[in-house]
């Protein structure tokens, strides 16, 4: 996303005026529009823990990261935090904000600074100075009568780019199937997703009523293997992701076998444990999102231990975290905001034999910098503390890396350089 860059005001100092000279000597000095110093006992800059360190802003950017002593000679306006932790502003993967008419500001208030929105109508990217930043994915691929434009709009067999979903026909040829991802990327998109969702999952939140009636019988048709091979193909021609709903076992044969990158939930029913081993020691990641599928029960479980098993056994290899913070915010059963409930169930799913402070890193990068590195943006240093990144960060009050809940309630937010939540006053 283009980033505007704040402009500087230039004032003029008179030095001295050498009478016998006649001369005038004069120099000009920048001086920043805004800055803020804010130093706490603990700071997650994205990557790693620090003590005792403090966030150099200016303007809508990170200058530094350092003792609080040696950079408070460069700003005026401090905040010494004390037993507090600051970290970059969370990135929710799997959003729902636009379909569902949430409020952008009370994400924004509860620690998410930036979203991806992923299905709904497509939009550029927008927000993150002082709002919140969402990027779309636009409305999900899926097959003609199937999910979710079965569910959530049974009267609009076709959808549009306007719309949660748009249908692909079965008889649809490659230059159409890849004419539809280019339209895609060249609107905004930041990543493409389709459905492979064919229902029938026990306890699924899409296999409940949404006002629309009753839920469609099952199964419900999906993309062929051909078409999301099609559409792999041409999203990672145009710089994008795939992401995938998949709720079982069928579905997932597909996404696996066509490369599709991510899923967009942990599945709801249990899938083949060794075709899941495969697929996360191929490198397959998953957007956790599992207390929102928390009523899918056992299955849901039983696939999240298999991957943060099979991550454990090969991270000594070089296999990244497969898991992804996401809580799909718009649920009305998790919060709007950071969701520290999710934060547990990765914690403790993701983890081996014991829990070691490896496993909490692993946590927190992947609602910051591990998430923004998979969104791709092109924004440099979204998703850490560090010079020239996004001065996106919060700040609660306490432990955070011991009580991800104290999160959810962040006592400082700050969106492109602005308070958008601030409980603490000035270091005098």
């Amino acid at each position: 996303m283009p980033r505007t860059q704040r402009s500087f005001t230039l004032s003029t100092l008179a030095l001295a005026v050498l009478a016998a000279s006649g001369q005038v000597y004069a120099a000009t000095a920048t001086v920043p529009v805004s800055c803020k110093l804010i130093g706490a006992d603990r700071l997650f800059d994205g990557n790693e823990v620090q003590f005792n360190k403090s966030v150099l802003v200016v303007g809508d950017k990170v200058k530094a990261v350092g003792d609080f002593a040696s950079l408070s000679g460069q700003c005026a306006t401090r905040y010494n935090l004390g037993d507090a932790t600051i970290m970059p502003g969370f990135i929710e993967s799997h959003a729902h904000v636009t379909f569902q008419n949430v409020s952008k500001d009370k994400i924004l208030e509860h620690g998410i600074t930036t979203v991806q929105d992923t299905g709904g109508p497509l939009l550029p990217p927008q927000g993150g100075n002082g709002s919140l930043r969402l990027l779309s994915t636009g409305p999900i691929l899926q097959a003609q009568g199937g999910y979710p434009l079965n569910v959530f709009t049974p009267d609009d067999t076709g959808g549009g780019y306007d719309k949660v979903g748009l249908a692909i026909a079965a008889n649809a040829t490659e230059s159409q199937v890849r004419a539809v991802v280019q339209n895609l990327a060249a609107g905004g998109a930041s990543a493409i997703k389709i459905a492979l969702e064919t229902g029938g999952e026990a306890g699924a939140p899409w296999m409940m009523s949404h006002g629309h009636g009753e839920v469609p019988a099952a199964p419900w048709p999906i993309l062929s293997q051909q078409q999301v091979a099609w559409i792999v193909s041409e999203a990672h021609n145009q710089g994008k992701r795939v992401l995938a709903h998949v709720g079982e076992n069928r579905g997932f044969e597909i996404a696996y076998a066509a490369g599709v990158d991510m899923l967009a939930h942990m599945p709801c029913a249990a899938v083949d444990a060794n075709l899941l081993h495969s697929a996360v020691h191929d490198g397959m990641e998953f957007t956790s999102t599992i207390d929102t599928l928390a009523s899918c029960g056992d299955g849901l479980y039983q696939n999240a231990h298999v991957v943060g098993h099979v991550y454990q056994e090969h991270a000594g290899e070089g296999l990244a975290f497969p898991l992804v913070y996401g809580s799909e915010i718009a649920h009305d059963n998790v919060p709007w905001g950071i969701n520290g409930e999710e934060l547990h169930l990765m914690l403790h799913l993701g983890s081996g034999d014991a829990i070691d402070f490896g496993d909490v890193l692993n946590v927190l990068r992947s609602a910051t910098s591990a998430a923004a590195a998979r969104l791709a943006t092109g924004i440099p240093g979204l998703g850490t503390l560090s010079a020239n990144a996004p001065a996106d960060l919060i700040a609660v009050k306490g432990n955070a890396l011991e009580r991800f809940k104290l999160l959810e309630y962040p006592d400082m937010v700050m969106s492109g350089g602005k308070l958008v939540v601030n409980k603490f006053s000035p270091t005098r």
